[in-house]
């Protein structure tokens, strides 16, 4: 049985704004119940565009040319990250994202693409829609109804402007190792969009 880790495909973020997100987190800790997220680390935190999962190593290859060939049409954009909510609402809170905007629609036909890429390679094709976000935090299993509704609150209440640019010039296909004390991230291969 051929060897398989963990991957994902994702635009990584500068060092500034994983400052802004840290900073961001310090707040929303200090107002959430105790123990009640999972925070992600911020160098964890990624743009991601496909989850893959488990992938045998030797179509990581075939994968690499896919999506090579899906940027080759495609040009560098900014995004703009801000405004803060959850998933799937404020009611019941399950996982706690920062916004990403990308008004042109760049973003938006990169991540086809690269579905497009990625169900050539034998992937299925997401069925929900992309709504592009960078995750703070995951409510922990064990958070009550109490809690989860004051998360909720916190979240409305929390007023998040401009934390920052991304500039996309390319993409990343990253490996994600599942470790007792958090996901270890690798890089495997960057893929540059085509310049102008």
């Amino acid at each position: 049985m051929p060897q398989e880790i963990r991957v994902f495909i994702a635009i990584e973020l500068p060092d500034p704004l994983k400052a802004s997100l840290l900073a961001l987190q310090g707040r929303l800790k200090e107002q959430a119940p105790p123990r009640s997220v999972r925070w992600v680390q911020p160098e964890g935190i990624h743009l991601t565009l496909k989850f893959l999962g488990q992938t045998p190593l030797d179509q990581i290859e075939g994968i690499v040319k896919a999506l090579s060939s899906a940027c080759a049409s495609l040009c560098p954009f900014t995004c703009t990250v801000g405004g803060l909510g959850c998933f799937p609402n404020l009611r019941r809170p399950r996982v706690i994202w920062v916004g990403v905007q990308e008004p042109t629609g760049a973003l938006s036909r990169l991540q086809e693409a690269i579905e497009g890429a990625c169900a050539e390679s034998g992937f299925k094709r997401e069925r929900r829609a992309f709504h592009p976000h960078l995750t703070l935090g995951r409510l922990r299993d064990r958070a009550s109804a109490d809690e989860r509704r004051a998360i909720g609150e916190v979240i409305q209440g929390t007023e998040v402007t401009s934390l920052g640019t991304v500039s996309a010039k390319g993409i990343s296909l990253i490996r994600s190792e599942l470790r007792p004390r958090g996901a270890v991230y690798t890089t495997l291969r960057e893929i540059e969009l085509r310049e102008g």
